[in-house]
């Protein structure tokens, strides 16, 4: 009987391998065994080429833009490595501009600061780990990108200084295969960086009903913007970089995609913050999973500080025609006010829509933490509104 077991067994996993092999299904370790035609793999790096181990470019003055990368022909980008000295806070990843341009596009399909592009917010510096995209050891400075970038006619690389002051170290590898002819299926890679302080409203910011009876959003017109697209494509994920001024959870945000046009409410609408990230019930915990987690967490009261979640839809990705317009709410209701900062992945067909001007170095800098003595500031202001009484504690209820 165990026998026949084995055999059976051993002939559904045959039938099942065979089938994925006529079937051509993708799978990373699969494609690893095979065999490729025409395909030579490239390299362009910021090695030394007098042959000495100065392998970097020096130097590079504020305000100057710097081509890393510029290539004729067809091929993929499948691997980039980044590392920038000096690192954070000396230095702020935040400032230094990323894009890139496909098949002679004199607009770029990627713009977003370095640092959150690679999944690094703000000024800091701390080691991250995802499937297409890592800031390495040491401390988060080594960046690296494994998304795949196809071009049929060529690609340009380049970033722009917007520091301040001199980057004294920048090295790099842009690893990539030469093709004869890109296949006509392939989608442009795009990234898009997205920054707002949003407003809270006018009775408040009733998170969790705490001030009384909750609004409804029945539009999303208010949300944050994520990303707003033309053409053909697919999403494929995004990192949230948010700063909370409060202790109170800063995600009952429902996310909403509006695929091809669509009105309210969309065809994916989703029931809250956490639960898009794969989570659950407000959590504060750093977590580690290829497709999502959280790369760092705050080390305050509640939720109070800065936060780091993203979710990449590798397995999922969501499809569209024409457009798409993705976005999620502040707050149940677009209630909070939080300093928020996103990086959204896609792949599309070309031409595509024209991104809106880079936000400026002084709105790009992240709001300044909340300190305890702004906490003892608040205290004060809330005995001066309950009669200064001398014994006040401090979570009294209403009277």
């Amino acid at each position: 009987m165990l026998n026949r077991v084995v055999v059976t067994i051993f002939a559904i996993v045959s039938v099942l391998s065979g089938a994925v092999l006529a079937q051509g299904v993708d799978s990373a370790l699969l494609d690893l065994a095979k065999l490729q035609d025409d395909v030579k793999s490239k390299r362009i790096s910021s090695f030394d080429r007098s042959g000495g181990n100065n392998d970097r470019f020096e130097n590079i003055p504020d305000g100057e833009r710097r081509t890393l990368f510029e290539v004729s022909g067809a091929g993929m980008i499948n691997h980039i490595w980044i590392t920038i000295a000096p690192p954070p806070p000396d230095l702020s990843r935040n400032d230094i501009i990323l894009r890139m341009y496909w098949d002679g596009s004199s607009i770029p399909c990627v713009e977003s600061p370095i640092g959150p592009f690679f999944g690094q917010g703000w000024d800091e510096s701390y080691n991250f780990s995802s499937l297409p995209l890592a800031a390495g050891p040491r401390d988060g400075r080594g960046l690296v990108s494994y998304f795949v970038m196809p071009f049929a006619k060529g690609a340009r690389i380049e970033v722009e200084n917007d520091t301040g002051r001199k980057i004294d170290a920048f090295y790099y590898y842009v690893d990539y295969v030469e093709l004869e002819e890109l296949p006509g299926e392939m989608g442009r890679f795009h990234a898009w960086y997205n920054k707002e302080v949003t407003e809270a409203l006018p009775d408040g910011e009733n998170e969790w009903s705490l001030l009384g009876p909750q609004g409804k959003n029945t539009t999303g017109e208010n949300n944050y913007l994520i990303a707003d697209l033309e053409g053909k494509g697919h999403y494929v994920g995004f990192i949230y970089f948010v700063i909370s001024p409060s202790p109170m959870w800063y995600g009952e945000g429902d996310d909403m995609f509006f695929i091809d046009g669509e009105s309210w409410p969309s065809s994916l609408h989703g029931t809250g913050t956490e639960d898009y990230f794969n989570t659950s019930w407000s959590p504060n915990e750093p977590f580690t999973h290829p497709f999502y987690g959280y790369g760092r967490v705050n080390d305050d009261i509640g939720w109070l500080g800065r936060t780091h979640v993203y979710r990449f839809h590798v397995t999922d990705p969501v499809y569209f025609d024409k457009s798409l317009r993705f976005s999620i709410e502040h707050g149940h209701n677009n209630n909070l006010t939080l300093d928020l900062a996103t990086v959204a992945y896609w792949y599309q067909s070309e031409p595509h829509k024209t991104f809106p001007p880079m936000i400026d170095k002084e709105h790009r800098k992240p709001m300044p933490s909340i300190e305890v003595v702004d906490i003892h500031r608040w205290r004060h202001e809330w005995r001066k509104n309950r009669g200064n009484g001398a014994k006040l504690w401090g979570n009294e209820p209403e009277e």
